[in-house]
Formats: structure tokens, C-alpha cells, sequence
């Protein structure tokens, strides 16, 4: 297990990435932190954490853990980091393929460094809520060393076994995430075109059987039109497609995922790109005939 001298070393400092380095400079560990436009990452020195400006400076921490966009990020930053030494121990959070994950695993495995695939479901919010949740595979021991960590980050990980699986339950999590979604949009305007304020309908949601940590989160953005930015279509577009690629190699129809990623690809051939995944209830109104207007009422979203 680890004691509190355990060295973090952090790299990225996205929305993601910034909050859950925050929480452990917080939380008090001893974490050097790593982000390519530095500055993005100098606010987490008010906290503890020393801000490094090579990521060869965090060869000798014992943990390193990973937040960047895209897998070939992810294989720069790593194999700087080993250019000039080794961490005991690798922990990847990004959404990243099974198999650039397994090539991952196979690089550190030859120069003796532990990983763990570590991706985490939430986003900026939510980890400030303390509710962010993390699925972890690879070695048990290597989880069990990482774990007092990861648990610090939100509600807790969960260990699903040996490999890439913790990328399966990943891409898994994010395809429901795209079909409940197009689903919320559809029968939030097939409410409102009934002729309920779409607050009435979502309250009503949130408090059935139904509702859940998602739809109650989302209720602002679906009630007053806010969309800033948690998860972009593209990115959710990408996870769609990990999910579609996963059920072709091991035999799985996936009708709904097909259809989802269908609506989600017209919605960014429309140009909307840089707002958040929840402007698909835009698209739905659209196709209903309908035109939203906030409806400009305090809801909440759960979190709070």
C-alpha cells in the first residue's frame, strides 16, 4: 500500500486533467505535474503541487498518471518520460484504444514499469463534486498499491481484471452514454410538443425510477439551453466508433450505437462541433418542427 511520501507525478492539465491533479495537491500528496502549455498548469502550485517544466523530471516519481487527448499523446509523453529513467508505476486515464492500450502495456512491461488502464467517467464538475468514478484493469497488485489514489479522486474505482478491460467497460459506459442522451432529447421534445415546459417533464424524470446522476445533470442544459462544454460530439462520436469497432471483432450487433452514431454525425455536419454533446436536443426540435427558447428556471443538476 501506499504511505503518504509516495511520489505522484501528473501529466495533463485539461479541464480533466487540471481538476483531478487539484484534488490531490489538495489532498496533500507529494505530486510534480507536467502539462505542455505550463501556464495551464502554474495555478496548481497554490496547492502544493511543484510544476515541472521537462517530462523527464518525473522519471523518479514512484506513480505517474496520464490525462492527454489521444493515444499518440500519450505514447509522446510516456516515452519521455522513460528516456532518462523509470516510475515504479504507469496509470493511464485517457480514453484510448484496446489495442493502444495493449501496445502501452507491452512497452512498460518491457522496461519492468507496472501499468494500469485506468479511464474515468465524469467530467470537470463532477470531480469538483467529488463524484467521479474510475475502472481500472491490469495487475491486482499493481491496483491495489494504486488504489488509496484513485480513490481519492471521487466515489471510488472499480477493478474489473487482468489487460485492456477497464478500456472495454470504458467504451462500454460512453456508448450509453450517446444512446441515453439521443433518447433524453427525444422524449424531452416529444413532452414539451405535447405541451409541457420541458422543467415539468424533468422533474417528473428525475424523480421516477429513471431518473439517475445523468438526466439530473443534464436537466439544466435541456431546461435553459446552457450548452458549455463537458464532452464534445466529436469526442463522443470517437467513443461511438471504439464502441461499433468492439462489437465487430467480438460479434455483437449494436443497432441502437449505429443509429446514435448516425444522428451524431448529421449533428456535426451541421456544424455543431464546439458546444456540448446535449445541443443533439437541438436536432431533435429541428426535426419535430419545433424552435427552443430558454426556459429560463433554477434547476438543479444534482451535483450540488
Amino acid at each position: 500500500m501506499p504511505t503518504p511520501t509516495s511520489k505522484l507525478g501528473w501529466i495533463g492539465t485539461g479541464r480533466m486533467g487540471y481538476a483531478m491533479a487539484e484534488r490531490f495537491a489538495k489532498g496533500g500528496c507529494d505530486i510534480a505535474v507536467w502539462n505542455r502549455t505550463k501556464a495551464k498548469a502554474d495555478p496548481l502550485s497554490k496547492y502544493g503541487a511543484r510544476v515541472v517544466n521537462q517530462l523527464e523530471e518525473l522519471s523518479t516519481r514512484d506513480i505517474v498518471f496520464c490525462m492527454v487527448s489521444t493515444y499518440d499523446d500519450v505514447k509522446e509523453v510516456i516515452g519521455k518520460v522513460l528516456a532518462k529513467g523509470k516510475p515504479k508505476m504507469i496509470v493511464e486515464c485517457s480514453s484510448i484504444s484496446l489495442e493502444g492500450s495493449a501496445e502501452l502495456r507491452k512497452t512498460l512491461s518491457a522496461k519492468g514499469v507496472e501499468y494500469l488502464a485506468a479511464p474515468v467517467s465524469g467530467n470537470a464538475k463532477v470531480i469538483k463534486a467529488g463524484k467521479l468514478t474510475i475502472v481500472a484493469s491490469g495487475p491486482k497488485k499493481a491496483y491495489e498499491e494504486a488504489r488509496p489514489f484513485l480513490d481519492m479522486l471521487g466515489t471510488g474505482s472499480s477493478y474489473v481484471g487482468e489487460g485492456e478491460l477497464a478500456r472495454i467497460a470504458k467504451i462500454c459506459h460512453n456508448v450509453m452514454l450517446g444512446v441515453v442522451i439521443q433518447n433524453l432529447c427525444e422524449i424531452t421534445i416529444l413532452a414539451q410538443k405535447a405541451g409541457m415546459p420541458r422543467h415539468a417533464f424533468l422533474d417528473f424524470l428525475n424523480k421516477s425510477v429513471m431518473g439517475s446522476m445523468f438526466t439530473r445533470y443534464k436537466t439544466p442544459a435541456l431546461v435553459n439551453l446552457d450548452f458549455h462544454v463537458t464532452f464534445t460530439p466529436k469526442l463522443l462520436r470517437k467513443d461511438l466508433d471504439l464502441g461499433l469497432d468492439a462489437g465487430r471483432n467480438l460479434e455483437v450487433p449494436m443497432p441502437l450505437t449505429s443509429l446514435t452514431r448516425d444522428l451524431l454525425q448529421q449533428m456535426i455536419g451541421h456544424g455543431m462541433t464546439e458546444e456540448d454533446f446535449s445541443t443533439l436536443l437541438l436536432m431533435q426540435a429541428k426535426a419535430s418542427g419545433l424552435e427552443l427558447k430558454p426556459e429560463n428556471v433554477q434547476v438543479s443538476d444534482g451535483l450540488s
